[in-house]
């Protein structure tokens, strides 16, 4: 009695574990492609993990059934996807905003070429530097600047400042 059970129960762990591989795969690659696009590992993994699970399946049941699983993991997948873009539920995690505003807009005038402040961040190549007890987005030519060195401004161009360290 206890044979004729584990017998029944193997090919239902296979096909559990099969479902389950290609559920997480398919889970994944629609996180990857709506939630957190760009990153690649998230996609990569759900891809691993469908390619996973059809193999799984062409090892445990053989190649009629490995096709048809196949086929259905594309079918479910592209479905999957289609009713994930449109039923709009990334929208409510997308950031619709957008800034408008410019660092040092409108305070660029507070300083001129010539100027000497202190970096209050390193700059590789931007970073932040204060001149006259106020704070400025500056560039350098390429060079990599540690915190707290003095600068001067040598350049302006719209709202770019850039600086080079002092001798």
């Amino acid at each position: 009695m206890l044979r004729h059970i584990r017998c029944n129960l193997v090919p239902m762990i296979e096909w559990i574990s099969v479902v389950a591989i290609l559920l997480l795969g398919i889970g994944l690659i629609i996180v990857e492609l709506i939630f957190i696009p760009g990153t690649t590992v998230v996609g990569v993994l759900g891809l691993g993990f469908c390619v996973g699970g059809i193999v799984m399946s062409f090892s445990y049941f053989g190649s009629a059934v490995g096709f048809i699983v196949l086929i259905l993991t594309g079918v479910i997948s592209v479905t999957a996807l289609v009713i994930s873009l449109r039923s709009g539920v990334w929208k409510k995690f997308s950031n619709e905003s957008s800034i408008q505003s410019k660092f040092n807009e409108g305070t660029n005038e507070l300083v001129k070429i010539g100027d000497e402040g202190l970096t209050l961040s390193t700059l590789k190549p931007y970073g932040k530097v204060e001149f006259n007890d106020k704070e400025f987005e500056v560039k350098t030519n390429g060079n990599y600047l540690e915190r707290g060195v003095k600068v001067k401004i040598i350049h302006k161009d719209g709202n770019q400042i850039i600086v080079e360290p002092l001798k």
